[in-house]
């Protein structure tokens, strides 16, 4: 039985294929559009899970939606009239595409797909709760789900047996952890459902000074972790903003001017609004695990893409176990609509044996073959050599240890933000200027983002302060006291960003500036080639680590194919590009040329 699982129209479209209960794919609109964050219809990613199941969709049973529209609509309807006649704007902006075509949702999907079949919607949080349980390793668990907005859920816990899952209570809106999380994004200078990220990445330059006002004025915050927002100083209801001028005289200012400077206030406001999110996320897990008497939990939503967040739920929370789904976001939800309906609609039944989850390591995207790769190098004319499996990587791991930054593509795509080994940018976590070097030159992005480590699964807690395997680098923990190093007096006294340069482990490109790293670890089984890159940089150079950061430039989706893979190699100073078993070095590329049609598309934001 062949089910399709769509998320659209909202941000990270993206479409997913359970075959009898087993991933076929999943992948994000973006990759194929070149679109970041792209919320368009995903059709061509529902083209690449029928092609890759080997079906067309007369040979789906069943398309899954991963809200409810009406539902969806009743909320931002009754918003309006609670607000009236203030948001008028936002409300004329937003009718068009609710009248036209998101309320017909169910005609557009049979229109689009030319499917006559069942189409069935779980409501938002269940398709989260969905993507978190049903993949999980764990055949009973309690579940978190927390992002900015369903329908009007914004945080909900229950339990999962079996093949089913309960929501026992919900957070509805306008109170949101995520929303509230993303209007500190908007403040700072940042772009809302994209640059939460940098809010976090911030966050341990600055003092948590406006700690204390948060919680006395924006969040009434219980010991339970439920909580309520101070509607007076927030746009978001029925504004285009995210805060209101009542919320900047709160804060002494207005919203710091995207791409200007970074100061330390914007600083101290990420390091607040990080220390508020975290103590919400503990109360409510503790209160989680309280109620369900669960010894796992399985998390979903945009709001555990905070892995510092979930790196103290690890350390500091009551559950002995923890999944998080990778592709938390709405991207996620695709995949958790078509669990809901093969598990919950269907009544499948599900075992899990307690260690291996259902993602094969989240690698669910297009992979290209060697054949494919030799066409496309030899039909663009560029030079490469070609190394066997033995010589790969003892080849790569040398460059390397020289500095050189390797942009590694190899096997099936990520699916959801991260890149994990498939879609990677790769370096020395040992050198102190790689940092800096990688984000200015490589990736066009602001100096103070960390990069993350990757490392052999066996080594980590040499390394790192945790003991559980990470796959998904969805947990940030400190770099163990051995590897750090102790800073001058003079050091001590650096505020800001001032700190960044300060060298504080012996693998400093990875060790963020409270000491913390967002750890990768990697197994033979579920990423074979990586896991030996690694194995040989520890044999010839001493070091299981090496930074990974996404094969992308800011602005841009992670690389999908190998053309999209050698425009972001040419356009950047990456030093050497890795296809399957291809070695394109820099320094023997031809320069671009004006008339080079397909190398035009690619663009930098």
């Amino acid at each position: 039985m062949n089910i399709l699982g769509i998320s659209a129209f909202y941000h990270d479209s993206a479409a997913c294929l359970v075959r009898d209960g087993e991933i076929v794919a999943a992948v994000q609109e973006e990759r194929f559009s070149r679109k970041k964050h792209d919320f368009s219809f995903p059709k061509h990613a529902i083209d690449f899970c029928l092609k890759k199941g080997g079906i067309k969709t007369s040979g789906l049973d069943y398309v899954a939606f991963y809200d409810k529209p009406f539902l969806k609509f009743e909320r931002i309807l009754e918003t309006y009239l609670a607000y009236a006649p203030h948001g008028i704007a936002s409300f004329l902006q937003a009718m068009p595409l609710w009248i036209k075509q998101k309320l017909w949702m169910k005609d557009y999907i049979q229109t689009e797909l030319k499917f006559n079949g069942k189409i069935i919607f779980p409501e938002h949080h269940e398709s989260h709760a969905a993507s978190a349980f049903f993949p999980s390793p764990f055949q009973e668990a309690a579940f978190l789900t927390m992002d900015g907005v369903g329908e009007w859920t914004t945080t909900s816990y229950g339990v999962g047996k079996g093949n089913k899952i309960d929501i026992l209570a919900e957070i509805k809106f306008p109170h949101s952890l995520g929303l509230l999380y993303s209007a500190f994004t908007y403040y700072t200078g940042f772009k809302v459902n994209s640059g939460e990220y940098k809010v976090m990445g911030l966050a341990p330059y600055g003092k948590p000074v406006y700690k204390d006002l948060i919680l006395k004025e924006l969040i009434d915050l219980k010991d339970d972790g439920s909580f309520k927002l101070n509607m007076r100083y927030f746009d978001y209801c029925a504004g285009l903003r995210m805060t209101n001028n009542r919320f900047h005289k709160l804060f002494g200012a207005p919203p710091r001017k995207p791409e200007s400077r970074i100061t330390q206030r914007e600083m101290d406001l990420a390091r607040s609004i990080q220390e508020v999110t975290e103590e919400v996320m503990l109360r409510i897990t503790r209160h989680v695990h309280k109620v369900t008497e669960q010894k796992n939990l399985c998390l979903a939503g945009g709001v555990v893409l905070n892995c510092v967040g979930n790196g103290r739920i690890l350390r500091e929370g009551p559950f002995e176990n923890i999944w998080i789904q990778p592709a938390s976001g709405d991207a996620g939800g695709a995949l958790g609509a078509a669990y809901f309906a093969w598990h919950q609609y269907l009544e499948k039944p599900r075992s899990a044996d307690g260690k291996t989850d259902r993602m094969r390591g989240s690698y669910l995207g297009p992979e290209f073959s060697d054949v494919e790769i030799r066409a496309f190098l030899l039909e663009h004319e560029i030079p490469f050599d070609r190394l066997d499996d033995k010589e790969l990587p003892g080849k790569i791991a040398d460059l390397i240890a020289r500095e050189k930054v390797i942009g590694w593509f190899q096997g099936a795509m990520e699916f959801g933000p991260r890149a994990l080994g498939g879609r990677s940018i790769l370096g020395d976590p040992r050198s102190p200027k790689m940092q800096e070097q990688m984000n200015l030159k490589i990736k066009f992005r602001e100096s103070f983002r960390p990069f993350a480590p990757s490392i052999t699964a066996e080594k980590v807690s040499n390394y790192f302060e945790i003991t559980t395997e990470s796959p998904y680098m969805l947990f940030v923990a400190p770099v163990q006291k051995k590897w750090r190093r102790e800073m001058t007096e003079d050091e001590k006294k650096l505020e800001g960003i001032e700190r960044l340069n300060v060298k504080r482990s012996e693998i400093p490109a990875v060790t963020h500036v409270d000491y913390s790293a967002r750890v990768q670890t990697i197994t033979e089984t579920q990423n074979m080639r990586f896991y030996r890159l690694l194995k040989k940089f520890d044999e010839r150079h001493g070091c299981p680590v090496m930074i990974n950061t996404s094969f992308n430039v800011r602005g841009e989706p992670i690389v999908c194919t190998p053309e999209d893979a050698f425009r972001c190699f040419m356009r950047t100073h990456m030093d050497y590009l890795v296809l399957g078993n291809y070695l394109l070095d820099k320094s023997g590329q031809k320069p671009l040329e004006k008339d080079c049609e397909w190398m035009k598309e690619f663009k930098l934001d």
